[in-house]
C-alpha cells in the first residue's frame, strides 16, 4: 500500500513541565513526530532544550492569543486589565480584534520561536484561533513571510497550498481519545493529527480543566503500533 505522511502533532509544548514531559515520552516512546510550542507557555526554555535534545521531534509555534501574556509591546489593546489576553475559546463570537496587532504579536511569537535557534516546522494556534475567518489574511500573511505552512483549517481553503497536510483531524480529543480513533486513520495523501499528551503536574490545573484526558492520550500515543501503511 501507497505510504501516507501521518503527522501527529501535540500541541501546547512548553505549557507547562508536565505537557513538555508527556510530549517527549509520546516521542521517545510513542507516536507523536510533531510538536508546536506555545511561546508565552510557563515552561518554554525546557522545551526548547528538550527539542534540542531531541532533533527528530518536528517543531512548529502555537499562535496564542486566547491564553497567557503577549509578547509584543503593541499588544496592549488586546488584553484585559490583568495584562492576558481578552480573546477565549469562544472567538467567534467576539468582536475581531485589529488584525495587524494580531500580525504584530503573532510575529514577536514567531521572533522568539526562531531566536531559538531550532527549525521552524508549521504553524497553529490556541484553541484554532486562527480559523478566526477576521484572521485568516494575518495566518497567510506570516506563512509567506516565513516560508512555512499552518494546519489546515475550512476557513483556509482558498490556500491550500499552505496547508501543512491535505487533512487536519481533532477527533483524537475529549471522548475521542481511543484507539479507535488512531484505528480511524485512512491512507492517502497526508493527515495531521491533533494529540494533548501530558503528565498532570502542580501548575498544570490552574491552566486546563483538560487532565485526565492527557494522561489517558500518553498512555495511547505511547502505546499504539502505527500500521505499517504510516510515513
Amino acid at each position: 500500500m501507497r505510504k501516507t505522511h501521518v503527522l501527529i502533532n501535540a500541541d501546547d509544548f512548553g505549557l507547562t513541565p508536565g505537557v513538555n514531559s508527556g510530549i517527549i515520552d509520546s516521542h521517545v516512546h510513542g507516536i507523536v513526530n510533531s510538536a508546536t510550542m506555545i511561546m508565552n507557555g510557563h515552561a518554554v526554555e525546557e522545551a526548547v532544550v528538550l527539542a534540542k535534545q531531541h532533533p527528530s521531534l518536528h517543531v512548529g509555534v502555537h499562535l496564542a492569543l486566547t491564553w497567557g501574556r503577549p509578547l509584543a509591546e503593541t499588544s496592549a489593546p488586546l488584553t484585559k486589565a490583568d495584562g492576558t489576553f481578552r480573546y477565549t475559546n469562544r472567538f467567534l463570537t467576539e468582536t475581531p480584534p485589529d488584525a495587524e496587532l494580531v500580525y504584530l504579536e503573532w510575529k514577536a511569537q514567531i521572533e522568539a520561536f526562531r531566536a531559538t535557534g531550532l527549525p521552524l516546522h508549521h504553524l497553529d494556534s490556541h484553541h484554532h484561533v486562527h480559523g478566526w475567518p477576521a484572521l485568516d489574511a494575518v495566518i497567510v500573511r506570516l506563512a509567506e513571510e516565513y516560508g512555512t505552512t499552518f494546519r489546515a483549517l475550512a476557513n483556509l481553503e482558498a490556500r491550500r497550498d499552505l496547508w501543512v497536510t491535505e487533512r487536519f483531524s481533532d477527533q483524537f480529543y475529549g471522548d475521542g481519545v481511543s484507539r479507535a480513533t488512531l484505528d480511524a486513520i485512512r491512507p492517502g495523501g497526508s493527515i495531521e493529527v491533533m494529540v494533548h499528551p501530558a503528565d498532570v503536574d502542580e501548575l498544570l490545573p490552574s491552566v486546563t480543566s483538560y487532565l485526565d484526558e492527557r494522561l489517558q492520550e500518553k498512555e495511547l500515543l505511547t502505546a499504539y503500533d502505527c500500521p505499517d501503511w504510516w510515513a
